[in-house]
């Protein structure tokens, strides 16, 4: 179901936010360095880039079938935390005025007024720059294309089109999000091929479920800043169903790699544990809402937390897969 947010005021697709008037941080006072040092790296939000480099090694050693080339790995790790920094600070300056509103983001450096936004959208776009240039002349063009294009995918397609008009935001927002499995791939071999892909789709159908259960426990800052995540224009049943049926197509997915990719039994078993784990813990939900158990006391942060774990603990057992067996 797609929901359209339709209020006075709400921006044009494309058109950067303007910033409510009850919402707009007080101007930038002078800063001790190490305070700018430290908003600047604020900005590219670095939890969310570990969790992205989580996918970008394994498939290097997968790629490789064994330790990829040193260089190419440390260039590839450096680059693609420049890439996701980018997208991460220029969506930083398209979002100051939802950041500014909701508790889980008013402590980002726009919304305490650390950084100026020129500042941050300048910063975002040299990172950029600096990426993809980085990636084009020290690993190859491939890898600089899937990166450039990640970066205007998050910035373009999900942050400004996406994310504020409809509740599939991340559904298909996350595609940027799942990038780095390709990246990884390109460069180790200078090409694709049908094994990065089934990675590919392990992220893409495992982040929906992963993010709306954050979303779930923050439903009302989302409501507030006018953004219709599917747990604040659906019912938690209707979210945790959804939420579910994802996990399932996960698990699956990620048990196609075992023959796609010729993995051994101890990546099968890994995989098989692991998504009977996130599974059970995805039927605790379904079971809680249909006995009417609502809000805090479904505690979907669980599930959030074990999706964590779940796509670290499996991205592991992709690079040691090869060096094992």
């Amino acid at each position: 179901m797609t929901v359209l947010i339709n209020k006075p005021g709400t921006e044009v697709a494309g058109a950067l936010p303007a910033v409510p008037a009850d919402v707009v941080p007080p101007a930038v006072a002078r800063r001790p360095l190490g305070a700018l040092v430290g908003a600047y790296v604020a900005l590219t939000k670095p939890r969310v880039i570990e969790l992205l480099l989580i996918t970008t090694l394994p498939v290097m050693f997968l790629a490789a079938g064994g330790l990829p080339p040193l260089g190419t790995a440390l260039a590839t790790l450096a680059f693609g935390t420049m890439s996701a920094g980018a997208a991460n600070a220029i969506n930083c300056f398209i979002d100051r005025d939802i950041d500014a509103k909701m508790r889980r983001t008013r402590r980002r450096p726009l919304a305490r007024a650390q950084v100026t936004p020129a500042e941050a959208l300048t910063f975002g776009i040299v990172l950029a720059a600096g990426s993809t240039a980085g990636f084009a002349l020290t690993v190859n063009w491939l890898a600089a294309a899937l990166s450039a294009a990640a970066i205007g995918y998050y910035v373009f397609v999900y942050s400004l089109l996406l994310k504020r008009r409809t509740s599939q935001n991340v559904v298909w927002g996350g595609i940027a999000g799942c990038m780095p499995v390709l990246i990884g791939w390109a460069a180790l071999t200078g090409g694709l091929a049908w094994t990065p892909f089934v990675l590919f789709m392990v992220v893409f159908l495992w982040t929906p479920p992963h993010t709306w259960t954050l979303a779930m426990r923050y439903r009302e800052d989302y409501a507030v800043a006018g953004v219709p995540m599917l747990p604040v224009v659906a019912t938690e049943r209707r979210v945790v169903a959804e939420s579910l049926a994802y996990t399932w197509a996960t698990v699956l997915c990620s048990l196609l790699l075992w023959p796609v990719a010729g993995m051994s039994v101890v990546y099968g078993a890994v995989a098989v544990v692991l998504g009977a784990a996130l599974l059970a813990e995805g039927h605790r939900l379904l079971r809680s809402v249909r006995a009417g158990i609502v809000g805090v006391k479904l505690r979907p942060m669980r599930f959030f937390h074990l999706s964590n774990v779940y796509l670290a603990l499996l991205f592991t057992a992709v690079a040691l897969d090869p060096l094992l067996s």
